[in-house]
């Protein structure tokens, strides 16, 4: 018990006076500078109600919510999520397990975090695997952060599709505040890296190079070994963008340059939570000591036995900040479980035929819509992904606002153009689907 009496504050108050006077302020509330319109007054506003009164309250409240069909996309993936994962997740050791720092409490839940990293290396064809980050921007921005670190040259410039997200692109631009780099843009090509247009935008001051396969607008990228040797040539770091289920049947990334590659694990595992993801970073040996977050890596014990711990923890909670890599506080570990679970329990043939069904069910559907007077579809002559572009004759957001009202969710993504995404978990909805919009379409 301290002098103040409290166990939780370990200031008397002397020592807090003595601790003010040194940086010339009278009292802790000058050290902070909350604007008026968010100080706390006091009050919460919020009327006092019993536990019965409090329930009905939300459920009102969430009955108000559409009950739509989704065909949402763009970075957001909805896969069946089997209960196992589940049940098997919600166990007191993985749930109320933070993060594992005590090796010898935390053996299985440390084994599957490795298992998590094992699979995406095997997926990515790269060395090694971080568990994890917070989502596919959060990834990209430590990406760049990287090629920072490890770039010999001189270089101050990132290249990304002129199609990128604008949330990736507003996250990597927050975390590369402060290093006097400038993020660029390079053309697309009918939904593909222009790599003519590329050629020419990268060189010597190009520090590094983002691609997706597949991008945002679902499409197959063709050309990903050329962008590979592309950015090597030019001494730039090659990053590419992806996911476990595409990278199951996608060009090994390795094997097309790939030097980091980024991404969202949290569409197996997760229903679509539009917000909450998991992301994917691994990269090549070289990079070992210069990656983010953190890794679990195997071992023994005085025994002789396998054991798994927490290693390279180069954050700056774990070493001296100037030599941190980054500041990341969380590794989405019970995230990285939940999508460890969903990929064994698939294994490498139910992964490869979810990924085959994510061809083909894009290439039917697209084809059932073009049949339809005034659509086409897919606007990109290329090989789709779970998403495609649909261009309507009609004014697009007619056509998505009539298909709200049928009970069917899609984007707007142009004037003209809707973006259409299917999964095997509105699979069995399509019909109904292509019927409300040939109805939208008139």
């Amino acid at each position: 018990m301290t002098a103040n009496g409290s166990p939780y504050a370990p200031h008397t108050p002397a020592e807090t006076e003595a601790m003010l006077s040194a940086v010339g302020v009278d009292r802790e509330e000058a050290l902070f500078d909350i604007p008026d319109d968010v100080r706390f007054d006091g009050e919460f506003g919020i009327d006092a109600r019993s536990e019965q009164a409090t329930r009905e309250l939300v459920e009102d409240t969430l009955a108000k919510n559409d009950d739509l069909v989704e065909f949402l996309g763009r970075g957001h993936y909805d896969h069946y999520v089997p209960s196992m994962v589940d049940h098997l997740s919600a166990r007191s050791e993985f749930l109320t397990s933070y993060t594992q720092y005590q090796p010898e409490v935390a053996q299985g839940f440390l084994q599957a975090l490795f298992e998590y990293q094992s699979m995406l290396v095997e997926l990515t064809g790269l060395s090694v695997a971080n568990c994890s980050m917070y989502d596919a921007a959060t990834a990209l921005g430590e990406a760049a952060t990287l090629a920072v670190r490890v770039r010999e040259t001189s270089g101050d410039r990132v290249l990304v599709p002129e199609t990128l997200s604008a949330g990736r692109r507003g996250t990597l631009e927050n975390y590369i505040a402060g290093h006097d780099i400038t993020v660029d843009t390079y053309s697309m090509d009918d939904g593909n890296v222009d790599r003519e247009a590329l050629t020419e935008s990268v060189d010597e001051e190009t520090l590094l190079v983002y691609a997706e396969n597949p991008t945002v607008r679902g499409t197959i990228e063709e050309g990903l070994d050329a962008v590979g040797e592309l950015a090597d040539d030019n001494d730039a770091l090659f990053v590419l963008g992806s996911d476990p289920v595409a990278l199951a049947l996608l060009q090994e990334p390795a094997s097309v340059g790939a030097d980091v590659v980024v991404g969202d694990a949290a569409t197996l595992g997760l229903p679509s939570a539009y917000g909450m993801g998991l992301g994917i970073f691994a990269c090549r040996e070289e990079f070992l000591r210069q990656v983010p977050g953190r890794l679990v890596g195997a071992s023994e014990d005085t025994t002789g036995h396998r054991v798994y711990t927490l290693t390279l923890q180069t954050r700056e909670q774990h070493i001296r900040r100037e030599r941190a890599t980054s500041n990341i506080c969380t590794n989405q570990a019970w995230v990285a479980l939940r999508t460890a679970m969903h990929v064994a329990w698939l294994g490498p043939d139910g992964l490869l035929n979810l990924a085959e069904d994510c061809v083909t069910l894009a290439r039917n559907l697209a084809d059932r819509l073009n049949d339809i007077r005034g659509v086409k579809a897919p606007v990109h002559d290329r090989h789709h992904f779970r998403e495609f572009v649909v261009r309507t004759d009609q004014p697009a957001s007619a056509v998505a606002a009539d298909l709200e009202s049928a009970g069917y969710a899609v984007h707007v993504v142009g004037e003209h153009e809707l973006q259409v995404c299917v999964t095997e978990t509105n699979e069995a909805t399509i019909d109904g689907f292509v019927a409300a919009f040939e109805e939208a379409a008139r």
